[in-house]
């Protein structure tokens, strides 16, 4: 790489949360941002002023196939991430996607095979699992403290409705994802071998008026070990979260917010059903976005095309993205 080794990274598009990217970018030492890439001139004008980058592309296609760029930065709607994956990963580009990966298992698979037939590194960009923060629950679960893990409950909710793309098919793809991706990762941790246990989901929401996209929906998982999860998101009212989890010897409570972990502020609470409450407030040296980016840098410079637990391995994603597709399917309204 050139540019005293720095990564390149191309940004596909110029919302709000690529702006957080690019911040994460402009702020970590071994990366560049290099290329961004909006079809609104206007829009693409406001992004390059804020956070200047070497070229502007008014055509995603352009920035793919620019001979430049190290990595490409997929910050679209969700129902066009997988086209992009696959022009990307065809490119030879290593791919950082938005999360959710897609809005269906058809185009989750066709985007994971292009990967895997380019062999480029590829990451789903469920940013909270590349924090410590996510590694010490993964920690706390599978040390046994909390004994046989018997229930989880999670709920996640953000008043965006009116700022995303109906493309984007609702709160289980734009929010849903958070805590369904965190019981994946509990899940797992709770098994001793890793693997996330076979299950069965039934769920109740409503629609939104306007676009007729699940606005709202409440989810029962029942895991093949025998445990539950109850899984909830809208995306039309005030930001709150929620996420414990039940085992038959103690309570784990995620105090802040699990899926924003900042430097500071980030904390677990432990109640052993017998004996005292034990509070972890971990400190860390950014927020997720900021290991986000140090840890692709990581992987590219080590020549490693997935990052390992707790971040989101190319499997772990198709294993999620089941889990959000059946949620949307079988949520009855």
């Amino acid at each position: 790489m050139t540019h005293n080794k720095s990564l390149r990274w191309g940004v596909l598009g110029t919302s709000f949360i690529s702006g957080i990217m690019a911040d994460a970018i402009e702020q970590h030492d071994g990366s560049l941002l290099y290329a961004v890439a909006g079809r609104s001139p206007q829009g693409l004008a406001d992004f390059v002023r804020q956070h200047p980058a070497e070229h502007a592309y008014d055509s995603y296609d352009a920035l793919i196939n620019d001979p430049q760029v190290d990595v490409v930065y997929i910050g679209l709607p969700n129902h066009i991430h997988h086209e992009y994956v696959i022009k990307a990963a065809n490119a030879g580009k290593a791919v950082l996607c938005e999360k959710s990966l897609s809005v269906n298992m058809a185009d989750t698979d066709a985007a994971l095979a292009a990967v895997e037939h380019n062999q480029v590194f590829f990451l789903e960009g469920l940013m909270y699992l590349t924090h410590p923060f996510a590694a010490k629950i993964a920690e706390i679960v599978g040390s046994g403290i909390l004994g046989e893990v018997k229930s989880i409950n999670a709920s996640y909710c953000a008043s965006i409705a009116q700022f995303v793309n109906p493309g984007s098919k609702g709160a289980i793809y734009n929010l849903g994802c958070y805590p369904a991706s965190l019981i994946h990762l509990v899940m797992q941790n709770a098994t001793g071998d890793g693997t996330f246990p076979a299950w069965n989901l039934t769920a109740h929401g409503r629609r939104n008026a306007g676009d007729g996209n699940v606005g709202e929906t409440a989810a029962t998982i029942q895991f093949a070990n025998g445990a539950l999860a109850q899984l909830h998101c809208a995306e039309d009212y005030g930001m709150f979260w929620a996420f414990s989890v039940a085992g038959s010897a103690g309570r784990m409570e995620i105090v802040s917010n699990p899926w924003l972990p900042e430097a500071q502020g980030n904390q677990i609470r432990i109640t052993p059903y017998e004996g005292e409450a034990q509070v972890y407030d971990l400190t860390a040296d950014g927020d997720a976005f900021h290991y986000q980016v140090r840890q692709v840098w990581q992987a590219l410079h080590s020549g490693e095309r997935t990052l390992a637990r707790p971040a989101a391995r190319p499997q772990d994603s198709r294993e999620i993205m089941a889990l959000l597709t059946a949620w949307e399917e079988r949520t009855v309204c």
